[in-house]
């Protein structure tokens, strides 16, 4: 199955039941996971929404799916718009052993849901309350901190972070708001000033963004990306400027390490391990299905990798 053939349960039940069938399977209301009634099947919910970082979805679950082939299980995937109801229609007939629910936000309405569902369960993020639920993702907060910190290092007095598209701040995204905690943090800590934005992901969008941000703060030296689709007009936007990378101004990325081959400037990364945290949320759930392994919360250190995309600021 490829990402390209996702779409809502609604049209994936009927091969997933003619799969189950095949297996000996038969759906049981209410049924614990008792030997012989496992189905082998984990429900995936995957945001297809706005404000969404497409190549990091993409590549979670392309790894889910590699992991549940490789423990022969099939993945069932349910989009983010159908919320709460399609994890209870998935887990209360007895098609999903368990879930892996992407995209958490810090108020996540799916949390109280999968607490009563009472079937393992992981988390890829950290919500406010996960009230015992696994939670696996990189530590967003470190992640901000270590990109500030690197920029810090090299002597910027002035760093801006371009975040998350508005709409995933706006739902309380939990790895955009916890990436920015941490930058903002760091910069305190540091005696850095900082500004932090939003835009959309449109080229023209980001254009206009960067013609504000050098309006008001000329002074700024120091970029923190944390919107991979608008990384590529960011970096266009400062060329049309003007401004040369890294002599003007140095920029960071945070996104999957295979988005930086795609640039023709070899960009400093703080890589999201998307493939990683994909096969190790699958591993958990099965985990918690074979013997009942307590899931706990795991937060992957965040590792940075200079490159010519960062050096200390020009001298004035």
């Amino acid at each position: 199955m490829r990402f390209d053939d996702i779409v809502p349960d609604r049209r994936l039940w009927g091969a997933v039941e003619n799969a189950m069938r095949k297996r000996g399977h038969h759906r049981h209301a209410g049924t614990r996971l008792e030997a012989g009634h496992r189905t082998n099947v984990l429900a995936l919910v995957v945001p297809l929404r706005a404000g969404a970082h497409d190549v990091v979805v993409r590549e979670f679950v392309a790894a889910a799916i590699a992991a549940a082939g490789a423990r022969d299980h099939a993945l069932l995937l349910l989009t983010a718009e159908e919320g709460p109801a399609a994890l209870r229609r998935a887990v209360s007939s007895s098609v999903a052993d368990g879930v892996v629910v992407m995209d958490v936000e810090a108020a996540d309405p799916r949390v109280p849901v999968l607490l009563g569902l009472g079937r393992p369960a992981v988390l890829i993020g950290l919500p406010d309350r996960p009230r015992g639920l696994g939670c696996l993702d990189l530590d967003f907060a470190a992640a901000g901190a270590l990109s500030l910190g690197h920029l810090a290092g090299l002597g910027h007095e002035h760093v801006a972070l371009i975040g998350s598209p508005p709409a995933a701040y706006r739902r309380g995204s939990s790895s955009a708001a916890r990436l920015a905690l941490g930058f903002t943090a760091e910069a305190a800590r540091r005696g850095v000033r900082s500004t932090t934005l939003a835009w959309g992901t449109t080229h023209r969008r980001t254009l206009r963004g960067l013609d504000a941000l050098f309006a008001r703060h000329p002074e700024v030296t120091g970029l923190v990306v944390h919107n991979e689709t608008a990384l590529p007009a960011v970096l266009a936007g400062l060329h049309q400027r003007g401004l040369r990378v890294p002599e003007d101004v140095s920029l960071v990325a945070v996104c999957p390490d295979s988005l930086t081959a795609h640039s023709l400037l070899e960009l400093t990364c703080v890589a999201i391990p998307a493939r990683e945290i994909g096969a190790l949320a699958v591993e958990t759930v099965i985990g918690q299905l074979d013997d009942g392994t307590a899931p706990g919360t795991r937060l992957l250190a965040p590792k940075l990798a200079a490159r010519a995309s960062t050096a200390p600021p020009r001298l004035l």
